[in-house]
């Protein structure tokens, strides 16, 4: 046995203690020792069994996940029924935690639901036990429900040139912010240009040519704004679906601005602060890297850190937008269209291998990628001129349900 198989599986007898001390603790102090042993020894089964049918590239099987998911509800239970929570209410908030972490709007509702139903059947039981069977109801009833899956293994410890769809740069502190590109370029020995005059996020639109877009076919405004970005300024109008707010208000203040990244506005009023617009450069050994940076006009407080990319795959060419995390990589990969009117649509849907959404850790060391596919969230960028003026529609949506657009006003600068 390797010593990360050893290892995993010894992880998994601790969580199986704790949850096997927790579930039995009602039977008193020799109860939740002998529940602790058959815990530990239950879930290191079960790893050892989920890793020996393992193929490489793959997550464990749902089954383990399950069981595990279960193992940590338990413990957490326990410490809300010592706090004085009800074994309804327990079963409640454990089937809201898990649809939460399910993402998807379905789970999301159906969470409580099947907490609840398992907290009044359950009622009187000890609250761990209600927290343990609420999440492996809900993951139980999600996975038979839902079929496809929410995230795949595409590689483990990977090269970057086997996964050319992902962009391997990564924020090397807790903080992204609007002084990545300058801090890229101190790590790498790279030479750094801040607000760069006169380029763009792509640097020629014929990298994209492909069977389902010819850049000749471009609005000749439209193709200035990719390839002269910095000549335009842009005003953003956010529109959020009212069932999205509530969670992306919790993600914006827990998530979004500590790590200085993903900031959208959340409504009109934050969007006439300003948006400030500038690409940051990198250039070492021949390769220019850009960043385009936005942030609040009014405070610098960052709104997007991308990196722009493109790359050729057969005879199609790619956009790869890299949005730096902390050791880590989300990428949105993404395909261009013709549009009827001389736009161009960017969209992350299609069944080529390369488009998608993709989260990698990079190894600090190796810089070999460990990258998840992010399925069921998907976006379409649109920009196109509307009486003789640019504008842009960036589309969101969660397993088909739209939750934010943004509208973009582009005017050029003035001399």
């Amino acid at each position: 046995m390797d010593a990360k198989r050893a290892q995993g599986i010894g992880f998994a007898a601790l969580m199986g203690a704790a949850a096997g001390a927790a579930l039995a603790a009602h039977r008193g102090p020799r109860g939740a020792v002998k529940g602790a042993l058959l815990g530990a020894g239950a879930l290191a089964a079960v790893d050892a069994a989920a890793r020996a049918v393992q193929r490489p590239n793959e997550i464990p099987a749902v089954w383990s996940r399950i069981a595990a998911s279960g193992a940590v509800a338990a413990p957490a239970g326990w410490a809300a029924g010592k706090a004085g929570a009800s074994s309804l209410a327990v079963g409640v908030a454990s089937g809201a935690v898990a649809g939460a972490m399910g993402i998807r709007p379905h789970k999301v509702a159906l969470g409580p639901v099947v907490g609840l139903a398992v907290g009044a059947a359950m009622r009187g039981r000890p609250p761990a036990q209600v927290a343990a069977a609420s999440v492996v109801a809900f993951r139980t009833l999600s996975q038979l429900v839902f079929r496809e899956p929410q995230v795949t293994l595409v590689a483990e410890k990977a090269p970057a040139e086997r996964l050319p769809f992902v962009v391997p740069l990564e924020a090397r502190t807790r903080y992204v912010g609007t002084g990545y590109v300058r801090a890229l370029a101190e790590a790498t020995g790279g030479v750094y240009g801040e607000a760069a005059p006169d380029v763009g996020i792509v640097a020629d639109l014929g990298r994209l040519a492909g069977p389902e877009f010819d850049p000749a076919g471009v609005d000749p405004l439209v193709r200035e704004f990719y390839e002269h970005t910095t000549r335009f300024t842009l005003d953003i109008v956010p529109r959020w679906r009212p069932w999205v707010r509530p969670g992306y208000l919790l993600y914006r203040t827990l998530v979004a601005r500590p790590l200085g990244q993903a900031n959208v506005p959340m409504n009109q009023r934050e969007a006439l602060r300003g948006v400030r617009s500038r690409i940051d450069t990198v250039t070492a050994g021949g390769v220019e890297t850009r960043g385009w940076i936005r942030s609040f006009a009014d405070t610098d407080e960052p709104i997007y850190v991308g990196i722009y990319t493109t790359y050729r795959h057969g005879d199609r060419g790619y956009v790869s937008v890299g949005f730096p995390l902390p050791q880590a990589n989300f990428t949105a990969t993404l395909a261009p269209r013709q549009r009827e009117d001389g736009g161009l649509r960017l969209t992350s849907r299609g069944a080529d291998g390369q488009t998608g959404h993709y989260l990698s850790y990079i190894d600090a060391d190796s810089r070999d990628l460990s990258t998840l596919a992010v399925h069921g969230f998907a976006e379409a960028l649109d920009v196109y001129v509307e009486d003789g003026e640019l504008r842009a529609d960036h589309a969101f949506t969660l397993f088909g349900l739209p939750f934010l657009t943004l509208e973009y006003r582009i005017t050029r600068k003035s001399a």
